[in-house]
């Protein structure tokens, strides 16, 4: 009797549960894995222009303090 009450769920977990909990988990790490999507390498690509805009502004403003104001980066 107590064999079949702990057997009985462990060969319906093996047979059903486990290979789908398999298959889900293997399935979602390859998603994972495979990288950015299409719209996700648009918004990076658009993140990467907005940084290196910002960069030559801070590289423009740097200039003008250093011409205005020579000791503004001792401050």
């Amino acid at each position: 009797m107590s064999m079949a009450f702990i057997g009985v769920p462990l060969i319906v977990f093996m047979i059903f549960v486990a290979p789908l909990w398999l298959i889900l988990h293997y399935r979602s790490k390859r998603r994972t894995g495979a990288g950015l999507s299409g719209p996700e390498m648009e918004q990076l690509q658009e993140l990467v222009a907005k940084a290196e805009t910002m960069q030559k502004r801070v590289a423009t403003l740097e200039k003008i303090l250093d011409a205005e104001v020579p000791e503004w980066r001792q401050r």
